[in-house]
């Protein structure tokens, strides 16, 4: 089924764009939330009328994201954990700890953010990206040291 954004859904398309999703999706869940339209010729020439406020909607979040990833950039970000003798971790850090660890330097971001490939699992310095925007990703450096 074919819908028109009326909001940013990150899965889906920035708000305005056209969008295939399951008939279900639209039906149970877009379309009663009012996060977007069916794509009908009516709809589609009320939203081209609208284009400009969607195009203002959009420049407000891009700016928003860039004051965002500037305040992310160079962030250093440390863990301490459990290691055994041979500096090997007992667990491994994962997306949580991070998010836990940003939020003591008063940085909130949602777990949906955090671009972890993989789990951690030795001790080092890491880069990790974080997605703030749809191609925004501001780098912060997170550190595993041993727990004292």
């Amino acid at each position: 089924m074919k819908v028109i954004l009326k909001e940013t859904i990150e899965s889906l398309g920035i708000i305005g764009s056209q969008a295939d999703v399951s008939a279900g999706y639209a039906r149970n869940y877009l379309l009663p939330q009012k996060k977007a339209v069916l794509d009908t010729p009516q709809n589609r020439k009320i939203l081209e009328q609208e284009k400009s406020k969607f195009e203002f909607q959009i420049a407000k979040e891009r700016k928003t994201a860039m004051e965002i990833a500037t305040k992310l950039e160079g962030v250093v970000c440390t863990i301490p954990t459990k290691v055994s003798e041979e500096d090997r971790l007992y667990g491994s850090v994962t997306v949580r700890e991070i998010i836990n660890a940003l939020a003591k330097q008063n940085i909130v971001v949602q777990k949906r953010m955090v671009l972890l490939k993989e789990t951690i699992k030795t001790l080092g310095t890491y880069k990790v990206p974080i997605r703030v925007y749809k191609d925004i990703e501001p780098e912060i450096t997170v550190e595993i040291v041993p727990e004292k």
